[in-house]
């Protein structure tokens, strides 16, 4: 199973390590990730995750990298592949 992350906020030092390592720390593998800085200080970044080996629930993991966001000052949301896809199909 894949997932979309999306993490959005202002620039700051350490947010592609801290989010990469919460995902490594629980064998979640970064398939694609795309990261902008926009406006001078808007970070915006999509990861394309996958979850197999993943060793805590979708649920349980999705709180982690909320929490991880808010430490960051920044949202963080985590979405399941298939969901991300039916919200963009005409």
């Amino acid at each position: 199973m894949r997932a979309m992350l999306t993490v959005a906020g202002k620039d700051r030092t350490g947010v592609i390590a801290r989010i990469s390592n919460t995902l490594s720390s629980h064998n979640v593998n970064i398939v694609d990730v795309r990261q902008n800085i926009m406006g001078g200080d808007l970070f915006a970044m999509i990861m394309l995750v996958e979850l197999e080996g993943c060793d805590i629930s979708f649920p349980a993991l999705t709180t982690q990298l909320e929490a991880d966001g808010v430490d960051l000052g920044m949202k963080v949301h985590l979405m399941h592949e298939d969901i991300f896809n039916a919200m963009h199909r005409i």
